[in-house]
């Protein structure tokens, strides 16, 4: 999928989201907080200035959140991301408002819309996690110039002596034979049996 689409299903298929900010002690602190637009340059969503919320952010100027959706975990699609964020004040506020209309029955006057603020996160890298697929399928994504870190595992090619016990113990069977072995990164689930049984220390961790 590309960013956007997957930017896409974040905001408009899950909505909600469990977002981390860090607190005066450098605690984690959670909240749901629904993600209310989605373009090709980020995510939006808002809060009121009066929230404990607005203060982490607008001191941390960072953000990580999770989205999921599924009615049970083996249909379950999971984004998370981490990222940059900018206050950009009332800018975008009607259009959320427009687009996301229960708004108006939690602030309902433009009054009450004064204590808003929308938040814009500019820049972020992160990974959709589809437990539905068959093997599960997971893909990193970055945008707004964050650069995409590769995680996982990775078969070196000048150890791997081909006894194939990496596949044996994969438990989605992501790993293709051959010389040398080669795992399908975007079927692992990263959970470190390929390097636990490889005898010749060819399975590295990334």
């Amino acid at each position: 999928m590309k960013t956007e689409e997957i930017l896409h299903v974040l905001q408009h298929d899950i909505h909600s989201t469990i977002m981390a900010t860090t607190d005066e002690k450098g605690h984690p602190v959670t909240c749901v907080i629904d993600l209310m637009l989605a373009d090709e340059r980020g995510l939006y969503f808002l809060t009121a200035r009066g929230k404990a919320f607005y203060e982490r952010l607008m001191k941390d100027g960072y953000v990580a959140l999770t989205g999921l959706k599924g009615e049970t975990t083996m249909t379950s699609v999971s984004v998370n991301l981490h990222g940059r964020i900018k206050n950009i004040g009332k800018n975008r506020l009607g259009e959320i408002f427009e687009k996301n209309p229960y708004m108006a029955e939690i602030y309902p006057s433009m009054e009450s819309r004064d204590a808003l603020e929308v938040f814009w996160i500019y820049e972020a890298s992160g990974e959709l996690f589809d437990l539905s697929q068959k093997p599960i399928f997971r893909q990193t994504f970055s945008y707004g110039g964050n650069i995409e870190k590769t995680h996982g595992y990775r078969i070196l090619a000048d150890r791997c002596i081909g006894c194939g016990k990496c596949l044996s113990a994969c438990p989605q069977k992501c790993i293709t034979p051959g010389n040398p072995y080669v795992i399908q990164s975007e079927h692992c689930l990263h959970c470190g049996r390929c390097m636990d049984v490889c005898p010749a220390g060819a399975v590295i961790k990334e």
